[in-house]
């Protein structure tokens, strides 16, 4: 329970975030936020109530599957009258929802009476509301199944709200390839993890997701052998929620470090493979050749076929391989998607023998994956991604390395900054974009959530109000759990690289607040003193608060247990910050005891700096980290930024 003390920062909190609040005013009509942001949202005259009664209607050739999510979201928006009907009424006299594809007569006929018109691009949607005395219509037109499904999605979002504006929204991706691929380093996900990451992916209308974790060994290691039993119908079990979610589920393998590309036995061998995933329901393969020696054969006889070994005669021989792939998933399904592929070198755009071999040799209709200027790049440019276009022969699919945490310098830190600095524009020179996340699957939708917006809406992408977002979910939209969430975010908000500088700083909002209370200290009167010290007492009390609150408030609670020893540690940093606070109070006034509070906060501090990452969760254990360099730096000087006198 909240102290009565701290009760004010609570709620200080959670009124800081009504701006972010789906609720709006009973004479209000305002632009829902929708994330991603669609292409094109416009506000009507008036409002449709939201009560406990609608009307469904669903045109012929709507997915079974779909029509019922829609009767499920509207169950949970606590609609439970939902009354069906076959043609438009006369009367609105209730909200009157109607679902389809946008060729539907039944479609095109509501389209019209919204004075609306479809969208005709692939994955594309349009919704309208329009209102009419104590009812209105809805209308959800898909321009195809995917569509509808991502339709759905938005209109979820809209039922968050007590009304819905009249409106109407026209929306598509700008990127066709927009997901993840579980490709760290470290303990894999769960199939539980998998699972609910993939109905995430759905809601935010994702469409691919790679598997290719670097530590399954049937993946890798022992890709020559056969799955087992289990272990495949696992991964039937997952292509089937994946096709759910209209996400297309890619199974990725990782030859490289043993095959010998001459060999026409390891062909067959990965062909097999992919016709056994094949016979669980897996259509879109992948084959990844990174983090291998490529300037050395694994076998003689690629010495007599391709020559010596050597960057232009590996980009050669992969050339040789992955055509005969490529070929082999066309004669089996004419429609199969395109074969992704990952090159061994994979990030930068420099011109080199290797990549002139795969621009030269290699089949055009295969997607080249690129990381960026670096493997984990501060930023990407469309000039950036312009060079990749030439040098690869091809637009390239981004592989994002964010928020993966498992190289060594991300150990101890959750990456949940804003998705940032890549820019707007990008999907005029990418086929797509993939995020690479972290070994905790449910902290890392925080970062893919940015990600999966950007790839849907590049040039109306906010990445601060869909961080916002991001929070707003985990919280089941609730004020005071968002407002804990984004404490926690604002600690781990460093992102780091593989050089000395990382691509996103440390701690900002705690840092700003941490350098006005030094300035006010340094050069403010009495008054600036104490308001600062107020602040710095409001800011320690939601640290130590925001674990407690978080833990019992999130949605889902994978996310308290991924995140739990940050959790631990925020709690005790927040609560060493409380005892600086105090002591400077102490010192403000000439109070002896000051050296007491102080002696507190360092004790606490070394514990919360003690407290470990779970082992063997991440690739590199270690000290979790809280807003290092700013929150343990200021509890350290705040000794020396006031002299304890006694007062008279």
């Amino acid at each position: 329970m909240m102290r009565a003390a701290n009760r004010g920062t609570g709620m200080a909190l959670a009124m800081a975030l009504t701006a972010m609040a789906p609720a709006v005013g009973a004479d209000t009509i305002t632009l829902p936020a929708i994330v991603p942001t669609p292409v094109a949202m416009t506000l009507g005259d008036g409002a449709i109530p939201l009560g406990r009664q609608v009307t469904l209607i669903v045109a012929p050739g709507t997915e079974p599957e779909t029509a019922a999510l829609v009767r499920n979201v509207l169950t949970q928006a606590g609609i439970t009258d939902i009354a069906v009907a076959k043609r438009l009424p006369a009367a609105l006299d209730r909200p009157t929802i109607v679902v389809g594809p946008d060729n539907a007569g039944l479609i095109r006929e509501a389209l019209s009476r919204s004075n609306a018109s479809p969208d005709d691009a692939r994955e594309g949607y349009t919704l309208t509301a329009t209102a009419s005395g104590t009812g209105g219509l809805i209308t959800l037109a898909g321009r195809d199944a995917d569509g509808l499904f991502h339709g759905v999605q938005t209109l979820r979002q809209l039922l968050t709200r007590k009304t819905i504006p009249a409106l109407t929204i026209r929306d598509h991706p700008a990127m066709p390839i927009r997901g993840t691929i579980e490709g760290f380093y470290g303990k894999p996900w769960s199939m539980t993890d998998r699972t609910r990451h993939l109905d995430f992916l759905g809601q935010m209308k994702a469409n691919t997701y790679v598997y290719s974790p670097k530590d399954d060994p049937f993946a890798r290691d022992k890709w020559r052998d056969p799955y087992p039993a289990d272990t495949l119908s696992a991964l039937g079990t997952l292509a089937a929620r994946a096709r759910a979610n209209h996400v297309n589920f890619v199974y990725a393998i990782s030859p490289g470090p043993s095959i010998c590309f001459s060999n026409p036995a390891d062909e067959q061998a990965l062909l097999r493979k992919f016709a056994a995933l094949r016979g669980i329901g897996v259509h879109s393969f992948y084959v990844a050749l990174d983090d291998i020696e490529y300037k050395k054969w694994n076998c003689e006889a690629d010495q007599a076929a391709f020559g010596p070994s050597g960057a232009e005669a590996a980009g050669i021989a992969q050339s040789k391989l992955l055509n005969a792939v490529q070929a082999d998933l066309l004669k089996q399904d004419p429609a199969a998607q395109p074969l992704i592929m990952v090159p061994t070198e994979y990030y930068d755009a420099k011109e080199s023998p290797y990549k002139a071999a795969l621009r030269t040799h290699l089949d055009p209709r295969i997607v080249v994956q690129w990381t960026g200027t670096d493997v984990v790049p501060p930023a990407i440019s469309i000039p950036d991604a312009k060079a990749a276009t030439k040098a690869f022969g091809r637009k390239t699919l981004l592989w994002d390395n964010y928020p993966v945490n498992d190289y060594a310098s991300s150990a101890g830190r959750l990456l949940l900054a804003p998705y940032a600095k890549r820019e707007a524009g990008l999907s005029s020179e990418l086929t797509g974009i993939l995020s690479n996340p972290m070994n905790q699957e449910a902290p890392s939708r925080v970062a893919v959530t940015g990600v999966l917006a950007f790839g849907w809406n590049d040039k109306g992408y906010d990445a601060d109000r869909t961080w916002h977002y991001a929070a707003r979910d985990l919280a089941g939209n609730d004020a005071r759990a968002t407002a804990a969430l984004l404490e926690l975010f604002d600690t781990q908000h460093l992102a780091p690289t593989f050089g000395s500088q990382p691509w996103q700083e440390q701690a900002p909002r705690l840092k700003a607040l941490l350098d006005h209370v030094r300035e006010a200290l340094a050069n403010g009167d009495e008054g600036e003193r104490r308001a600062a010290l107020a602040e710095l007492h409001a800011k320690a009390d939601a640290l130590a608060d925001a674990p407690d609150t978080i833990r019992a408030g999130v949605v889902d609670p994978a996310f308290a247990e991924q995140a739990a020893p940050w959790l631990e540690a925020m709690q005790l940093w927040g609560r060493a910050l409380q005892q600086t606070a105090a002591g400077l109070d102490a010192a403000e006034q000439g109070n002896a005891a000051a050296a007491r509070y102080f002696a507190d906060a360092k004790r606490i501090a070394g514990q919360a700096a003690a407290v470990q990452s779970i082992k063997g969760a991440v690739r590199f254990d270690g000290p979790i980290k809280i807003a290092d360099g700013v929150l343990d730096r200021f509890i350290a000087d705040a000794p020396g930024l006031i002299a304890v006198t006694a007062k008279p």
